[in-house]
């Protein structure tokens, strides 16, 4: 009986020693005091680079030439406690968020989501902003040139298959604190593809 004992004391020390462990893996994960509000996201088409709007027309060819989308996010950060009063708390130094990457990724109404088929493969991409209080503008490139050329965006060139594929594209983006922690963000905006008309 001592030695069984002794082995389930041994296992529960076990057990409680990987829990243990597996907290610390992720020990500042969300412990950020400030979360980041997307207050916007716009996009403009590569045929009109200057006319930034609230959804994006990709155009796949323009002029027999593959240009690439960008866009724009304005986001800021806010204190998960705000307080009240006098003892209201505002974002300090230390709670600047920088962002240093972003991941989008597109799908569809109708639930037809298969990469390389029914939408284009998520994409990954840099960018490095440090957001505060204050309103600030996170560029970034939305559609690439090579996503243009894969399927299922080349086949809308010249009409060659289906006119349009709209689609709705989330942006998730990834940045940490000035001690660390990790933050994150979602915004979105609806992409609909086709080989529209050239501008004049």
């Amino acid at each position: 009986m001592r030695a069984s004992y002794r082995h389930v004391i041994a296992g529960a020390a076990t057990m409680a020693l990987v829990a243990g462990s597996v907290s610390c893996g992720d020990v500042r994960k969300d412990r950020a005091p400030v979360i980041v509000v997307v207050d916007s996201v716009q996009a403009a088409s590569g045929a009109s680079p200057g006319e930034m709007s609230g959804f994006l027309l990709s155009d796949v060819l323009t002029a027999s030439s593959v240009i690439n989308d960008a866009a724009e996010a304005t986001m800021h950060i806010i204190p998960k406690d705000v307080g009240t009063g006098q003892n209201s708390l505002a974002p300090t130094p230390w709670n600047a968020v920088t962002i240093h990457r972003y991941r989008i990724s597109f799908t569809r109404t109708d639930g037809r989501n298969t990469p390389g088929v029914d939408v284009p493969f998520p994409v990954d991409g840099a960018v490095t902003v440090t957001l505060s209080s204050s309103p600030t503008a996170v560029p970034f490139e939305i559609v690439r040139h090579q996503q243009k050329l894969e399927q299922p965006l080349v086949s809308l060139a010249g009409f060659g298959g289906r006119v349009v594929i709209a689609t709705i594209a989330e942006i998730t983006f990834y940045g940490t604190d000035q001690v660390g922690n990790d933050v994150q963000a979602k915004g979105s905006i609806s992409v609909s593809f086709s080989d529209y008309a050239d501008p004049d």
